[in-house]
């Protein structure tokens, strides 16, 4: 369970509580955490499929939506299932590596999907303010390039905080009140000196999400500057309708974690098991919702899932 060098005490393993102060509620928790975890999986997988499928949605937009839809999935999966194997078998026991592997896993694919929330942003704002040169401007090189470019982004930022976890020594308490690790939620129970790990974990998230919510304000307000331009209000309706189902993502994804963020600032003495709560919601909603908004706002995805249905009961 522990091993000991010259520091002292280090653990190697530790124990999730899920939500302290809620233990006896866990079982009824469960099952809006597993209905989530259930409508993620198949919604985002259905979302993929279709798009994959059918060669009429090989657009820029609906990539992007593909994109985002496979990073739901793994945001999903790397965290929900520990939650429900505490909430059903007490089952809350993880090693050091296991936890490191999933602040990695969680940590990069959120800044994933907030730099494919970026470029669908950008996506959209070609698409209005440049209609004539939409397919030259978004060609399938340069997807691949952003692509690329989103992914190395994320997985380079996050990458040092497994050498910036691995060198501290916890030698205090190895239980953690929480249904998943975390960067800070981990390292605050290192006796080593941890500056090195806020600063750095602050400077990921100005240099990502940060950025990336400047960049997709000021993507959106030049799309209004270029709608509110256009002479003909059919014309006007029809291009902010384009961005609604973004809109929608957006606040979803960006809005709890900002609310989280601000709790965790200024709410000190809102019980710890809100604050976890919090914490899921940015989990378990947006790659529950998304492929709902999507299939429900944008018609062609809507009409190949119609299609798909119906030649299934023929």
């Amino acid at each position: 369970m522990t091993t000991t060098n010259h520091t002292g005490i280090s653990h190697t393993v530790f124990r999730l509580l899920g939500i302290p102060g809620l233990e006896d509620q866990h079982m009824w928790i469960s099952i809006p955490f597993f209905i989530s975890y259930v409508i993620a999986l198949l919604g985002n997988s259905l979302l993929i499929f279709i798009i994959l499928t059918k060669r009429s949605l090989h657009e820029p937009m609906y990539l992007f939506l593909c994109m985002l839809a496979g990073a739901d999935i793994v945001l999903s999966a790397c965290t929900v299932p520990q939650a429900l194997a505490i909430f059903w078998f007490h089952a809350g026991e993880i090693s050091l590596d296991c936890c490191i592997t999933q602040v990695f896993f969680y940590s990069s694919t959120f800044i994933s999907e907030s730099g494919i929330l970026l470029v669908m942003a950008f996506d959209r704002y070609i698409a209005i303010c440049y209609p004539l040169r939409y397919g030259t401007i978004l060609t399938h090189a340069l997807i691949g390039r952003m692509s690329v470019t989103i992914f190395l982004r994320s997985y380079g930022t996050i990458f040092p905080i497994i050498f910036l976890l691995k060198r501290l020594t916890f030698c205090q308490n190895n239980i953690i009140p929480h249904t998943f690790c975390e960067h800070i939620g981990l390292a605050k129970y290192a006796c080593d000196d941890i500056q090195v790990n806020i600063w750095y974990g602050l400077f990921v998230i100005v240099s990502t999400v940060v950025l990336d919510v400047l960049l997709i304000f000021i993507s959106y307000v030049l799309i209004l500057h270029a709608v509110f331009h256009i002479p003909s209000q059919d014309a006007r309706h029809k291009a902010l309708n384009t961005c609604g189902s973004h809109v929608c993502i957006i606040i979803l994804f960006y809005g709890p974690g900002i609310f989280t963020s601000l709790i965790q600032r200024f709410g000190r003495h809102i019980p710890p098991h809100i604050h976890i709560l919090l914490a899921n919601v940015c989990i378990l909603v947006p790659p529950m919702l998304n492929p709902i908004i999507y299939g429900i706002k944008t018609k062609q995805i809507r009409d190949q899932v119609v299609e798909m249905l119906f030649t299934k009961q023929k």
